[in-house]
């Protein structure tokens, strides 16, 4: 349950539960919020996409949007990728609106429906983890088909001591695994605590305005609400940056990938 007792359960928004049951030779399968959550990201990003393929000479608003996106994230890949860098663009593109759209879908108030509440994706490891390994993956194989054994040298930086050698391919190799656990944790720790936070405070203010004693409203639930307005302030620019920051790391590593160093 999300409250008990007159408690509320921070944890409780992240549980995954079944809406259709489907068990399929002992497999569950189940259609859960989740996935319900999911394929409204991907409806909401095509829906948008829409209004970017009408390719009006003068373009209203909607397709101005979809232009600017487009053009945000090519110049990106662009700037850390260099000429090569256009045909990744899908890629990188496809990575930022998914988290950022996921990211805001989790924010949406519906909880003003009866048993209804948001669902963040981005807030599971498991998804975080997917995206990660699409991005580091895309990486090795294109690393491996441009330069094929060659790719190794990227972890033997151009002038490094011959007397070091035996020390900072290992220190690179590290770094270089290390990526797809950053990438993935950054994101799902990021999403996860700040809704944590915000439930925590909501817990607040509901309890304080259910207490008995008239002076618990005005001294805890009016200071935990208005920060609670901060905090989800916070959050959706926390929302942006996430998958801003995902979208540039994946085009800076894409560049190690292509152009090594």
């Amino acid at each position: 349950m999300a409250s008990e007792g007159g408690k509320i359960d921070p944890m409780h928004q992240f549980m995954i539960e079944p809406i259709v049951p489907l068990n399929l030779a002992g497999y569950d399968i189940s259609f859960t919020n989740s996935s319900l959550f999911m394929i409204l990201v991907m409806a909401t990003i095509w829906v948008f996409m829409l209004g970017g393929m009408k390719r009006q000479m003068v373009p209203g608003r909607w397709q101005a949007a979809v232009e600017g996106v487009n053009g945000f994230i090519n110049d990106m890949v662009s700037t850390s990728v260099g000429p090569e860098g256009k045909k990744y663009v899908p890629l990188v593109f496809s990575l930022f609106m998914f988290i950022l759209v996921a990211n805001f879908m989790g924010m949406m108030p519906f909880g003003i429906v009866p048993g209804g509440h948001a669902f963040t994706v981005t807030s599971h490891l498991t998804v975080t983890a997917v995206l990660a390994i699409l991005s580091f993956g895309t990486v090795l194989v294109v690393g491996f088909w441009k330069h094929k054994l060659h790719f190794f040298s990227l972890f033997v930086p151009h002038g490094t001591p011959w007397w070091l050698m035996w020390l900072i391919p290992f220190i690179e190799l590290f770094s270089f695994l290390i990526r797809p656990f950053s990438l993935a944790l950054r994101l799902f720790v990021a999403m996860t605590a700040g809704h944590v936070l915000m439930k925590v405070l909501a817990g607040f203010v509901i309890n304080g305005l259910n207490a008995d004693a008239a002076w618990v409203a005005p001294v805890v639930s009016l200071p935990a609400f208005i920060l609670m307005i901060g905090i989800t302030m916070l959050e959706l620019l926390v929302c942006a940056i996430q998958a801003y920051v995902f979208a540039l790391l994946t085009s800076l590593y894409i560049n190690d990938a292509v152009n090594l160093h």
